[in-house]
């Protein structure tokens, strides 16, 4: 059984083998990270879906079929681009984040 560590503890004071429960990093928004953020066109969207597969950090919420796209929650996004990489049409741009 895994031992409970405060969430502001430093990495170097965690007991070694230590693991988190999952589902952690939503108590933790972590968009403030990014230096560009991605833009979706809806008029070249295609609904496919590739953004909400290929996000490592699953931030993608599917919009339903009425519609039909998905959009990212900001609140989560790091801003790596692997969406717009990955976009089939090129629909998804990655804008530098204004401070």
């Amino acid at each position: 059984m895994s031992k409970v560590v405060d969430a502001w503890v430093k990495v170097q004071d965690m007991p070694v083998g230590f693991h988190g429960e999952a589902g952690r990093s939503v108590d933790f928004k972590t968009g403030d990270w990014r230096s560009s953020k991605p833009v979706l066109d809806r008029e070249k969207c295609i609904y496919c879906g590739f953004c909400y597969i290929y996000c490592p950090d699953g931030v993608y919420e599917d919009m339903g079929p009425k519609e039909k796209y998905y959009k990212a929650d900001l609140d989560y996004c790091k801003g790596c681009g692997v969406c717009a990489n990955e976009c089939p049409k090129k629909c998804i741009a990655m804008t530098l984040e204004e401070v």
